[in-house]
This record gives C-alpha cells, structure tokens and sequence, in this order.
C-alpha cells in the first residue's frame, strides 16, 4: 500500500530510515511534484550545528557554476566558480582536474583546466587544422588545432558539473579527510539536458560507482527522467529500493509508492494516474498534455504517421476531426503543472470519451484499471 506524508519534511525523513534496510533509494516523480525541494529537505535535516551530512547534486550544485561570456571582447569566455560553497572550498589541493578527468573523458571531446587563483574554468577543444595538407605529410605539422576559451554546449556544461561531482563521490569512497562528514549521497536529476545515449551511460556509470565497494555512503537518486530510472533500476536490482512520489489534492501531501517488486513504464503509470483523475473527477488542463505524450508514444510503437492516429472513432470523421483539435488546442496551451487549473464541464466530458476511446482501442491490461491496482 502508499504511504502518505503531510509534507516533504516527512518524507524526507521517512527515506532516511529507509535507508537503514537498504542503502539506495530510488525515486521517480513528475516535474512539479519538488524533488529539488525534497533533496533540500533531506539535507536541512542532517545538519547539526551548521554541520552537514549529506553531500548533494542538485540545481542548486548546478548554480555554483556560472559564465563569464567575456561580452566585450568575445574571446575569454569562462565558467566561474562559487568560492563559498563548502562542496567547493576544499577541493583545491586535491589536483581536481586530474580527479575530473577520467569522468569527463567517458563522456566529451572537450578538455579542461581550472585556474585555481581566479576560481575558473576554462575549455578547449581540438579542431581540425585547416593548413594541414595530407599529400605532404609533414611530421611537424599537426592534424588538429588547439581552440580555447570555447563556450561549450548547454549539455556539455551539465556534462562537466556532473563530472566534477562524481570526482568529489570518488574522494568520498577513498575516505578523503575533507569529505570525512559524508553519510549520505542525494542525487536529483542528474541528466537534464543531455540525450538518451548519455542518460543511459550515465546511469549505468553511477550504479556501478555506488556499488564498487562498501564504503559507498547510504543514498538517495531522483528523476523525472523515464529511461534513466528504468536503466538505474536494472543496473542496481535487489541492492535498491524503486519508488514513484506523487502529490495529492493538498498541495503540501504526498504519496510514496513502492515499485520495487513491479516494472515501472511511465506510459502505463500515467495511465493510470488519468484513470483515476477521471474516477474522482479531479481533471485539469495539464491532462491533455499527458495523454497526448502517451498517443504519441503509442504512435512510435505501432510505427503510425502520427500521434492522431491513435484517434480512432469507426464511421465518424467529424469526431475523429473533433477530438484532434480539442488536444491540439488543450495541450499547447499554458497549462501548467506547477499551477493545476480544473478543467470546465464539457471539456471533461471531451476528455472522458477521449481517454476512454484510446484505452478501448489499443490492448492495454484492463487490470491497470482495476481499483485494486490503484
């Protein structure tokens, strides 16, 4: 059965007595439901006297990294570094970038150095050299170029942050004396930004770090990401714990669902999810949206043109026509998550027959509709 919670400080403390049983936990939640405002509440907890106990990758990790597009010039362009950052301050004597290396490496084409007076980075890249003339075969002459100060992608710089904090895990399983105050690790979206080649290396990269030796701290990993919850869970099996987080009516409760014994598929829980809000008739806007991603899931699956395709209606065009519309409409509005607004009547109505028309038409297990699977 769930577990419902009153508020995130609850269940931030619920996952660290869970985390005496087992030490891993796994999380998935939609975006808006406050993992990052659930990582924070995890750790405002562990600290004693402004002393910590977890070490923690979230937006706020993300934000101790900034640019210095170096906007006259247009040529010196650097990530800049917070000093104040206690995940930061103690790193420098640690020689980081041969730490930061051998991760980024797995990962990019790009390479680093940090200067460690003006706390900054700076990035290069090898690019071919346009002089280079095969035919001649000069030895001296070299095939690429040595470009720097490059502004790297939106991607490649989570890329890199992620990197630096796995080279900071990696100082805590060695029993750094500066990260000697570790006892839990908590990882939220890991992977924003980056494509699903990269989600599943990266997946696959932390199971194996958490797992390679026993010194390894208890911890917590969150996503909204499908395929790189999926692939953490199948790396890791019995040595962690799966759960789904949701919110409920009030805004500050929320459910824990374990979905350790289950395969999760985020198509088939958001399925489910849409059932029940038509079963309890608590139907917003932000529905469309969901559904839509479902047919267009669907329509990959079953290689048809298009997403409406999954709209199906025999003999009647004009509905068919109807229904594609209304989504159309309804899911490109502002419609926000964060900000749930309840649908009128006969746009519930629409909705009902839409969802219920798809789930008739495709062989879904009616079992995920049964109240005893909800």
């Amino acid at each position: 059965m769930p577990s419902s919670f009153a508020n995130l400080t609850d269940l931030a403390l619920h996952l660290r007595k869970v985390l005496d049983i087992k030490k891993i936990v796994i999380l998935y939640a939609y975006n808006g439901t406050g993992k990052t405002r659930l990582s924070t509440a995890f750790k405002d907890i562990g600290k004693v006297d402004d002393e910590p106990d977890t070490l923690y990758f979230n937006a706020f990790t993300e934000d101790l990294f900034h640019w210095d597009n170096d906007l006259e010039g247009d040529r010196e362009r650097k990530l800049k570094i917070n000093r104040n950052s206690r995940f930061i301050t103690a790193l420098w004597e640690l020689e980081m970038e041969t730490r930061i290396r051998p991760f980024l490496d797995r990962y990019a084409d790009f390479d680093f150095r940090i200067d460690t007076k003006n706390w900054e980075v700076i990035f290069s890249r090898k690019v071919p050299n346009p002089n280079f003339d095969e035919s001649a075969a000069n030895p001296l002459e070299e095939r690429t170029n040595t470009v720097t100060h490059i502004k790297i992608s939106r991607g490649e710089e989570n890329i890199f942050i992620w990197c630096f904090f796995l080279s900071v895990v990696q100082l805590v399983l060695d029993g750094a004396e500066s990260y000697s105050w570790v006892k839990y690790i908590y990882i939220d979206d890991p992977i924003s930004s980056l494509d699903e080649h990269n989600a599943i290396t990266v997946a696959n990269h932390l199971a194996q770090l958490l797992t390679k030796t026993d010194r390894v701290p208890k911890a917590v990993i969150s996503s909204h990401h499908v395929l790189f919850f999926n692939v953490l869970s199948n790396e890791l099996k019995k040595k962690a714990y799966r759960h789904l987080v949701k919110k409920v009516a009030n805004p500050e409760s929320y459910i824990l669902e374990d979905t350790t014994s289950k395969p999760f598929l985020h198509h088939l829980a958001t399925l489910v999810e849409l059932n029940e809000s038509i079963a309890t008739g608590a139907i917003y806007t932000h529905h469309f949206n969901m559904l839509r991603r479902i047919m267009e899931q669907t329509a990959n699956f079953f290689d048809l043109k298009s997403w409406d395709d999954c709209i199906k209606i025999e003999d009647d065009d004009q509905d068919r026509t109807l229904h594609k519309r209304i989504i159309d409409l309804m899911s490109h509005g502002d419609y926000s998550i964060y900000e749930p607004r309840e649908m009128m009547g006969e746009n519930k109505e629409h909705f009902k027959n839409i969802f219920r028309n798809f789930i008739a038409t495709y062989p879904f297990n009616n079992m995920l509709f049964s109240s005893e699977t909800n």
